[in-house]
């Protein structure tokens, strides 16, 4: 198996309760449904003593735990692939899609076995609120790359430098192959957690991964912004925005602005100076 995935079937009281103590036992990936969520971890992180500790204090509770190797995200995307647009200025085609240079920014993406192609209402406000915000000659840090969508939009809007991370070895290497096809030089890609990027002069922090390591990692995000600088967080649903700007506050962060789609949230902060 390459990934485990648990399927809990519970009241939606107890989603938040739960998410949080998988996540603190290596599960990093969750889907919430009406009826409870989906959570996944590499194989290597995944430790079955603990989960059973946390079943056992849930007895009333459905979980039920699977073995799954990786989806190619090639073969299933390329079955049934669109083109995404972005507002009126920006679209996200794969390689085997004729060019539209009608479009002001163009972007290629081989998804390989990574989240973020522009499809998930995510992936897609960040790319929309990009468009409006300022990145010339800016110091832009992508945690959390995936297929490396939004640090090659960073460049085409005139970032002089780039830092992109991930902890999953197939992100890296598909974030380079597409770094490759949009012509993206001098991207510094770190394979690893946050604390392994050194900088703490970044005008702009962008992570889309999920709630809990955003409310997590908040504070090194912080700690790694110039004042002024812009936070640009999604990867969580509407209603957690509030909880998202009380630990943002918590880091002498201001909200700037929301936006939602498909009940899908991003949240914009700047860095006041202290």
């Amino acid at each position: 198996m390459d990934f485990v995935t648990i399927k809990v079937t519970c009241p939606p009281d107890l989603s938040e309760v739960l998410i949080a103590e998988l996540f603190e036992i290596g599960f990093d990936s969750f889907q919430e449904f009406d009826d409870g969520f989906e959570g996944s971890c590499n194989q290597e992180s995944y430790d079955d003593a603990k989960v059973n500790e946390i079943i056992a204090l849930f007895p009333n509770i459905g979980f039920e735990i699977k073995e799954q190797e990786k989806i190619n995200w090639n073969e299933e995307w390329e079955k049934n692939y669109d083109p995404i647009i972005v507002g009126d200025k920006c679209i996200v085609r794969a390689s085997f899609h004729q060019p539209q240079p009608q479009f002001e920014y163009e972007i290629i993406v081989t998804p390989k076995m990574s989240f973020g192609t522009g499809h998930h209402a995510t992936t897609y406000q960040v790319l929309d609120y990009q468009i409006g915000l300022n990145h010339a000659n800016k110091r832009v840090l992508d945690v959390g790359t995936g297929t490396g969508i939004l640090a090659i939009m960073a460049a085409r809007r005139g970032a002089s430098t780039l830092v992109a991370t991930d902890i999953d070895d197939w992100c890296i290497e598909n974030s380079e192959e597409n770094f490759a096809l949009n012509d993206v030089k001098d991207v510094e890609l770190i394979k690893g957690q946050i604390s392994e990027v050194g900088a703490h002069d970044f005008d702009i922090v962008i992570a889309n991964i999920n709630k809990n390591v955003l409310l997590d990692q908040t504070g090194e995000y912080t700690r790694r912004l110039v004042n002024g600088g812009q936070l640009i967080l999604s990867g969580f649903y509407e209603n957690d925005v509030d909880d998202l700007v009380r630990e943002a506050e918590n880091h002498h962060l201001k909200k700037l602005k929301t936006t939602t789609r498909d009940n899908w949230a991003m949240l914009a902060l700047e860095k006041l100076s202290v």
